[in-house]
């Protein structure tokens, strides 16, 4: 693992916030030679950053174009498509009492912006947020996961050469660099990963003042109502849970289904399993690998005493952990306390479908809310009787291809959103204008003062 010197850690954001300070960051054409060079970067680099994700994670070439390097592509094309509408001034009515006069928003960038990437998609998880960043014009501090530690270096050594080495920096390391970083001053952190980190970026932010957007994970919950086509259902499921081996922060993290139901369910997605791994999953190249062994050991000690009806092999030499599943855990073991983030399906049985929504409710905020049902009354009662970062209905994680939906979690499974305009919006100052005309000046809000003009203001305002 490659790592920077702490010493120089501070002259390197004072550097970019120099930088800032000079205006260089803030035209419409630099924000978009910066997003067709990240572009560019995605495109030539592209052999390079599978090689990296097939090395960190055991990523297909399928999965990691896919959901890391096409999906960005997409999220920079997008950007770049809309970023001059973004740009503009938005106007907002002016009340009677103001006139004559115009108001506006004005988006303005931040300055220097700290990006705290994640492991499990280490590229989209970062670049993403990049993107959003560099549209709204700041200069940004980058900081990749050392756990997937080729990505890191890749990322490392190509920013430099792609983006304007004076608005961007790559700071590689673990804690000690992470913990120099947060004792920098910045206009505004985004932090991608678990709860416990994030709670020590909170702390260190207070000290600076500075708002940060947290984009976590949870225990996101999949109901599944009687009367769904099944089939499709489960396809859906297996593709949503077991992508990237289960290591996916908007994965389900446990099914909701009717006790009646359970058989049916289970049978289909065995049968689903073999269709789309085969009987020797484990030298399958499209199933992923665990990120590190100290998160394998993590996810087999999850299986201790459990109902495993499927799956449970692992070998700690290949970091691999097979599409597991498990009936009606224990409510208080550790499967279903902490976030899972692996190919571990628990499958909670309930008597009735309603049972579910109290379930869920009694639980922290989720990142993610799924459920299947072709019954929309059951379907808005769980939209109005549950409260969760996002919402699929009838199948996984497809809202993320979305760019016209903010993407961010409520209450623990994170705080702010991005994605499109919304993290343009995020990177940016909606700054408040007010430009009034000077031809015209009433006397009713000058001294001396009246009843009159006292009923007067009264109607006005």
């Amino acid at each position: 693992m490659s790592t920077t010197d702490l010493n120089n850690i501070g002259e390197q954001v004072n550097h970019l916030r120099s930088y800032f300070n000079t205006g260089g960051t803030r035209s419409y054409e630099w924000r978009i030679s910066q997003l067709n060079q990240l572009k560019k970067m995605l495109v030539e680099q592209e052999s390079a950053f599978l090689l990296a994700l097939s090395q960190d994670l055991a990523k297909s070439e399928y999965e990691a174009w896919t959901s890391e390097v096409g999906y960005t592509i997409s999220e920079i094309e997008h950007t770049i498509r809309s970023l001059k509408k973004w740009m503009k001034p938005r106007k907002v009515s002016t009340p009677l009492v103001a006139q004559p006069a115009k108001s506006y928003q004005l988006p303005e960038p931040l300055g220097t912006v700290l990006i705290i990437g994640a492991w499990n998609y280490p590229i989209q998880l970062v670049l993403g947020p990049i993107v959003a960043a560099i549209a709204a014009g700041n200069c940004v501090v980058i900081k990749p996961s050392e756990l997937s530690a080729a990505c890191s270096e890749l990322l490392a050594k190509l920013i430099p050469d792609y983006l304007d080495k004076q608005a961007s920096c790559v700071i590689e390391g673990a804690v000690p660099e992470t913990t120099e970083l947060l004792k920098q001053k910045f206009d505004h952190i985004m932090y991608t990963g678990g709860e416990g980190v994030a709670k020590i970026v909170m702390r260190a932010a207070s000290e600076n003042l500075t708002p940060v957007t947290l984009e976590l994970g949870g225990k996101s919950p999949c109901i599944i109502d009687s009367g769904t086509n099944l089939d499709v259902t489960v396809s859906r499921i297996i593709w949503n849970k077991w992508m990237n081996a289960g290591q996916t922060c908007v994965a389900p993290d446990y099914v909701l289904i009717e006790k009646s139901e359970s058989e049916k369910f289970l049978t289909r997605l065995k049968k689903k399993l073999n269709e789309f791994y085969g009987n020797d999953i484990k030298n399958n190249k499209d199933y992923g690998r665990i990120v590190n062994t100290r998160h394998l050991d993590r996810l087999v000690s999850y299986l201790d005493n459990q109902n495993v009806v499927m799956g449970g092999e692992f070998d700690s030499e290949q970091k691999f952990l097979a599409p597991t599943v498990v009936l009606d855990p224990p409510a208080d073991s550790p499967l279903m306390l902490e976030e899972i983030f692996g190919p571990i399906l628990p499958i909670v049985t309930v008597e009735k479908i309603e049972d579910s929504i109290e379930f869920v409710n009694h639980r922290a905020k989720p990142l993610a809310l799924y459920v299947y049902t072709n019954n929309t009354q059951f379907e808005q009662q769980v939209l109005n009787a549950t409260s969760s970062g996002n919402v699929c209905i009838n199948d996984g994680m497809m809202f993320m291809t979305n760019p016209n939906l903010p993407f961010g979690g409520v209450g623990n499974s994170g705080m702010g959103n991005y994605h499109g305009q919304s993290g343009f919006n995020t990177f940016s100052h909606l700054k408040t204008v007010m430009k009034r005309a000077t031809f015209i000046d009433p006397a009713l809000r000058y001294p001396p003062f009246s009843k009159m003009k006292l009923n007067l203001v009264k109607k006005l305002l």
